[in-house]
């Protein structure tokens, strides 16, 4: 009985709270209070409930029960408790539902349970809507964060890239008929050079030289190459290949003043547009220069390019750069990573045509190139634009300022990639250029004859053809109102290799007309061929004919040629 008494003063315990297991045969007498009722039978007890997730992680104290039945105090619980009420077999049912009974007490319980569990509940609605706000919050100061790295770093490199001064009337929206200076304005001509670059031989070389041509009405582009070796005369430079046009002007602008080397670059530039322009007799409103490494990073950054390659491709002269392989490229759909993808560009001894054939692999290339670029992929994926400005920032040059290269980027969005036109001006049914010897080099030259492109510019003017000479499709008649012979077919083929329709060639009733009339029969309804042509012969329209005897039925514009013709270059 003694000891029986002293366990129940000091109830042993061990770590966290635990109760060590009764002794047999040992019962309890330490009287129950309605606090160790209520903490150790609802919340500790057999009967588990959802109040179990509320209490902190970690053990504590639980009810134990001696043998006999009794229920083991707490150790936390009050051995002063005054106030207590019988255990079941204590009081009666009457006694147990009144206020301080046992079955009122587990009510009560209950209820609190319920309230507590709903201020719960709503406490961990409002940190869960609290935390939800938070990394919300967080999401978005990461996504600023993010891109405005992006953008910021995308401005910069785009503005290094993307100086400007160019300019092509036909990027607006709405081009007016007095924006277009002469017939090709309503297209943008974009001139694209490939140079070696630093660490590389002959860095100044332009061995890739293309013309994309974009006709933004009829949503249409155009890629046409011209020959490394092309043989070219240049005002002050003499005769030579055209790849090295870019690189003599800008020695010699070096030489001038060997500071100002974005100075130096320019006029070789603006040199080869000149150049280009003569002979394919368009305009060029733009140009944009890449070397190797940017042409390599650039195919590594939208995941490589896929061509279909129509024949293989071996170079015994470019296998040490394919790991002594001479087969660079087999014949199939291949995807090239920027190493292969630059010695497929680059090499022009895979076949008998050399060059040719090389600028016809530069044109398939970039087509796919420039496509894979475009795609949903790439440029709405502001990691590869920002990887792109990273390749092309000290490897890329152009005068296209950002607004012409978002406008170009929208225009581009609408034109059928697939259907891009590729010409080269040596491939069949047009052969307009051959190769020859000069000096002992091998150049190309044209059929027609060394320095005259006249067949070239006729064809090319054709091909790309103003889109609102396209769109009006003007009817001319031309007649020789001087003694010159032959003025008037020489005029009407000029006129034809624009796009023009010529109706008629004709002599007119008198040939002593001083200057050319332009006779506009439209009533001012196709004003983009009025003003093309007020433009190329110099002179204002008039809407009444000079000379009733003139017939010209069906003629949309009549072109009188005057004295002034057979003085006046207006080519």
């Amino acid at each position: 009985m003694h000891e029986f008494r002293k366990q129940n003063r000091h109830p042993r315990q061990v770590l966290d709270g635990f109760l060590r297991p009764a002794q047999s045969g040992s019962v309890s007498s330490q009287p129950i209070t309605r606090r160790s009722v209520n903490r150790n039978r609802f919340r500790s007890g057999g009967e588990r409930s959802l109040d179990d997730f509320r209490r902190p992680e970690g053990y504590h104290p639980v009810q134990r029960t001696h043998v006999g039945g009794t229920p083991a105090q707490p150790p936390h619980a009050s051995a002063q408790a005054k106030t207590s009420f019988p255990t079941s077999n204590q009081g009666s049912l009457l006694h147990m539902t009144l206020p301080g009974g046992a079955i009122h007490e587990k009510n009560e319980a209950k209820r609190r349970h319920k309230a507590s569990m709903r201020t719960g509940s709503q406490k961990r609605g409002r940190r869960a809507l609290k935390w939800t706000l938070r990394g919300a919050l967080a999401m978005v100061i990461l996504l600023v964060i993010g891109g405005g790295f992006l953008f910021t770093k995308g401005y910069f490199k785009l503005n290094q890239v993307f100086k400007g001064g160019g300019t092509a009337a036909a990027l607006q929206a709405d081009v007016k008929p007095e924006l277009l200076k002469g017939e090709g304005d309503g297209r943008v001509n974009i001139l694209m050079l490939g140079r070696g670059g630093p660490g590389h031989e002959g860095p100044d070389l332009t061995d890739t030289i293309l013309v994309a041509s974009i006709d933004p009405q009829n949503k249409t582009s155009t890629l046409v190459s011209i020959p490394r070796d092309t043989w070219v005369s240049v005002p002050g430079q003499g005769s030579s290949k055209i790849n090295s046009i870019f690189a003599n002007a800008k020695y010699r602008a070096l030489n001038n003043n060997s500071k100002d080397i974005a100075g130096a670059e320019k006029a070789g530039v603006t040199t080869v547009e000149e150049v280009v322009s003569q002979i394919l007799g368009v305009p060029i409103h733009y140009y944009s220069m890449v070397d190797f490494a940017a042409f390599e990073q650039a195919v590594n950054t939208v995941g490589g390019v896929t061509i279909d390659v129509p024949s293989d491709l071996v170079d015994h002269t470019m296998a040490w750069k394919n790991s002594g392989n001479s087969i660079l490229a087999k014949k199939g759909s291949q995807t090239f990573d920027g190493r292969q993808a630059l010695m497929y560009v680059r090499s022009r001894m895979g076949s008998a045509r050399g060059d040719f054939d090389r600028t016809e692999r530069q044109r398939l290339f970039i087509t796919a190139l420039t496509g894979k670029v475009l795609s949903a992929g790439t440029y709405t994926n502001p990691l590869k634009v920002s990887q792109l400005m990273s390749a092309f920032g000290d490897h890329v040059s152009t005068d296209l300022s950002i607004s012409n290269a978002v406008r170009l980027g929208t225009i581009g969005k609408e034109v059928n990639l697939g259907a891009m036109q590729s010409i080269g001006l040596a491939d069949p049914p047009q052969s307009l250029l051959r190769t020859d010897n000069i000096n002992g080099q091998s150049v190309v030259v044209p059929v027609a004859g060394v320095g005259d492109y006249s067949q070239v510019q006729a064809f090319i003017r054709n091909t790309l053809k103003d889109p609102y000479i396209a769109k009006e499709n003007p009817s001319l008649a031309v007649l020789n109102g001087t003694s010159v012979a032959g003025l008037a077919t020489k005029k009407a083929d000029e006129l034809k290799s624009y796009g023009y329709s010529v109706t008629q060639v004709a002599t007119a009733p008198t040939q002593e007309y001083a200057k050319t009339v332009i006779v506009d029969l439209t009533a001012g309804k196709k004003p983009y061929t009025l003003h093309y042509l007020e433009n190329r012969l110099g002179v204002k329209a008039t809407t009444k004919l000079p000379d009733s005897t003139i017939q010209a039925t069906g003629a949309d514009f009549v072109i009188i040629l005057g004295q002034d013709a057979t003085t006046t270059n207006q080519n």
